[in-house]
């Protein structure tokens, strides 16, 4: 039975609300790594070498996040997606809050980047687990119809809460003197992440647990068994795990290309002010929330993998692109190099939540989608502003950054394409990529 449109919306709803946050203390850490945390933390080291060290840190976040995902795909695959929803959560607002109050290292000298680390690593293993139940909780309440359209509103929490990072680091910097933004106001933001898990917290208290998990969990009552997620999805599932982290190599590098490493670049060899940067960040990020669910309606009806394909082909030719737009360093032609930058990314992204969730089966779907989610994020995410800065630092153009963001769509059309069409597939089938897909409803 499809659900209402009232009760859908209300799953929706909450999932958005506590995915943006997630990413809003998520993507504050990058941005503040690409302008303050270098100084702060790492003073020691040149400008560019102190990034380098900056965004290092950055990276550690992703390298607990395939744990993460381990840990919460179990469990939620064992007693259910909500709970560890609200437990993801509580865990990355204490971790950013926290981080607003870090000494720095002129005042405990060593010991602050090691603070610092430590926090990052709880942020990552938090949104290894977020991610995929957020995703997943949409998916299996929404008709399959309409799934696509439905799970990729989760997806806007990615720029929703860049966008809101974006946007109150945007307006710190407008109000305040560099002296005045190093010395206290980067911390406000990070405080402010405490209001918004309370907010987040009460709206996704009041969500209803999954009913194709509710369904499994009563089947496997029935036929009780040694279950082990992590282990079946790896016996069972490898292909589909491979296939996740091949799809998503290109989507994740392109992005932190887009909105990292392009802060990095427009204050360093461009010479242009941090509020350039963020100021286009901030405009594509408010398109890419817009047009994210419309990605994912048209993989409704045309299906995932030509509209997945499509923005990974455009994405390997705007890299190039890309980057000839920033050197003109008009404001104008930056925001729109960014904002067309992130609507190809959203042609991956916004059908990328049903496409995943649909190769899997229900009791090994939540593992399944954050291993594979995660493990790429390592090899992609992690290190895509880590690449990015050394590219350009020992070619001393971005050319070398573009042919890597090539590399990366060329893996993605790969993957995508060893994949089968699952648009219309049933969740609660025990294979469901393999089921035949119902036709979609006009």
């Amino acid at each position: 039975m499809s659900p209402s449109r009232g009760s859908i919306a209300k799953v929706v709803g909450a999932s958005l609300i506590g995915t943006t946050i997630e990413w809003y203390d998520f993507f504050l850490y990058g941005s503040a790594a690409a302008l303050v945390f270098g100084k702060l933390f790492f003073p020691a080291a040149d400008a560019l070498t102190g990034t380098l060290l900056s965004f290092a840190t950055y990276a550690i976040g992703f390298l607990a996040r395939p744990l993460g995902g381990v840990v919460f795909g179990h469990f939620g695959d064992r007693v259910g997606r909500k709970k560890l929803l609200v437990i993801s959560l509580l865990m990355m607002g204490g971790a950013t809050c926290a981080m607003g109050l870090l000494p720095t290292y002129a005042t405990v000298g060593a010991a602050a980047p090691l603070l610092l680390t430590a926090l990052r690593l709880i942020q990552g293993f938090a949104l290894g687990g977020e991610w995929g139940g957020a995703v997943l909780i949409v998916s299996e309440h929404g008709a399959r119809d309409r799934r696509g359209f439905w799970a990729s509103w989760p997806q806007c929490g990615a720029p929703g809460g860049n966008l809101l990072a974006t946007a109150v680091l945007a307006i710190l910097a407008a109000t305040q003197s560099d002296a005045t933004f190093l010395s206290w106001g980067w911390r406000v933001p990070f405080l402010l992440s405490g209001v918004l898990v309370i907010i987040g917290l009460w709206i996704r208290l009041a969500v209803t647990e999954s009913p194709v998990f509710l369904a499994a969990q009563r089947k496997a009552e029935e036929r009780p068994d040694n279950h082990i997620p992590v282990l079946d999805v790896f016996r069972t599932s490898w292909r589909q795990v491979l296939v996740t982290i091949g799809a998503r190599m290109a989507e994740n590098v392109s992005y932190y290309v887009l909105t990292a490493f392009i802060l990095v670049y427009l204050t360093g060899p461009l010479h242009l002010a941090k509020s350039v940067g963020l100021t286009a960040v901030l405009i594509a990020s408010a398109v890419h929330f817009v047009t994210i669910p419309a990605w994912g309606a048209l993989s409704d009806r045309v299906g995932r993998k030509p509209v997945y394909l499509f923005g990974t082909i455009g994405m390997a030719v705007w890299g190039f692109v890309f980057f000839t737009m920033l050197d003109t360093r008009s404001p104008a032609v930056i925001v729109l190099a960014t904002t067309i930058g992130l609507l190809l990314h959203g042609a991956m992204y916004g059908p990328q939540a049903a496409f995943f969730s649909e190769q899997f089966a229900t009791r090994v779907r939540y593992t399944g989608l954050s291993v594979g989610g995660q493990l790429s994020s390592i090899a992609a995410g992690a290190l895509a502003p880590i690449l990015a800065v050394a590219l350009l630092k020992e070619f001393g153009s971005t050319v070398a950054v573009s042919v890597y963001v090539l590399a990366m769509c060329l893996l993605t059309v790969v993957a995508v394409l060893a994949a089968r069409e699952t648009r219309g597939s049933d969740l609660e089938a025990e294979d469901p990529a393999a089921a035949v897909p119902a036709p979609a409803t006009r």
